[in-house]
């Protein structure tokens, strides 16, 4: 079953002669415990796309459908989409973006919070999660008492903490190295198989693209796609 899909999604800024299309046409799905990769250089498009399929910025043209809701049909469809994000997409950050001053329990119990779960069912959730993702013995740590890959697994079980449908990733290996990276992937691998989300990683680490089950490719806004063989198709 398909969790994201998209179709003719494009982004152009500005207007008239000064008009720049940073992301052509564009049109992909990922299925219930699919990770994808969208793979390319700064300024390719993979985050303006990113930022399309979670409309936090929304897209000039095309059609954006996520676990069944349409959000966006070359315009807005009615939906309340922050309340759909929080609810259905979680995010993972290259810097983690943890709140300094509070634990890490309480980094992803206020995620609950925020969504209307009270204090101790949001408190118990969240160490359930934590300990889900291994790291349940460090919960009454601070971000700065945790080294870069507790970070990311507390990024990690924030994102998972109201069950999303999608997990959209931007670069959340670059600030590790190879060995930390490539258990971070294993962890998200491991999260789409057995939750049934799909993981949409937006990535320029070529270290980790044997992980990935499908493989995009993004140049100067056109996207294309990698098949078994290595040889990139446009969809």
């Amino acid at each position: 079953m398909a969790i994201l899909d998209i179709r003719g999604v494009s982004q152009t800024f500005g207007t008239g002669e000064t008009a720049v299309q940073a992301l052509k046409p564009t049109t992909l799905s990922a299925q219930r415990g699919e990770l994808l990769a969208l793979l390319g250089p700064s300024g390719s498009g993979k985050s303006t796309l990113l930022l399309a399929i979670s409309l936090i910025q929304a897209p000039t043209t095309g059609r954006i459908e996520i676990d069944g809701q349409v959000l966006h049909d070359d315009g807005p469809t009615g939906v309340d989409i922050r309340a759909f994000r929080r609810r259905n997409i979680g995010f993972i950050f290259q810097q983690h973006n943890l709140i300094p001053f509070l634990t890490a329990l309480e980094n992803v119990a206020l995620m609950l919070e925020i969504n209307g779960v009270g204090g101790r069912e949001a408190s118990r959730r969240a160490a359930e999660l934590l300990d889900y993702l291994e790291i349940g013995h460090r919960a009454r740590s601070l971000p700065a008492r945790l080294s870069g890959g507790e970070q990311q697994r507390v990024a990690i079980g924030r994102a998972l903490a109201n069950e999303p449908a999608l997990i959209l990733a931007d670069e959340p290996t670059a600030a590790l190295d190879t060995a930390r990276g490539m258990k971070a992937m294993a962890l998200l691998r491991k999260i789409a198989r057995e939750r049934g989300t799909a993981v949409v990683t937006v990535t320029h680490d070529h270290r980790m693209i044997d992980g990935f089950d499908t493989v995009y490719h993004l140049d100067d806004g056109v996207l294309t796609r990698e098949p078994d063989d290595g040889t990139a198709k446009r969809p």
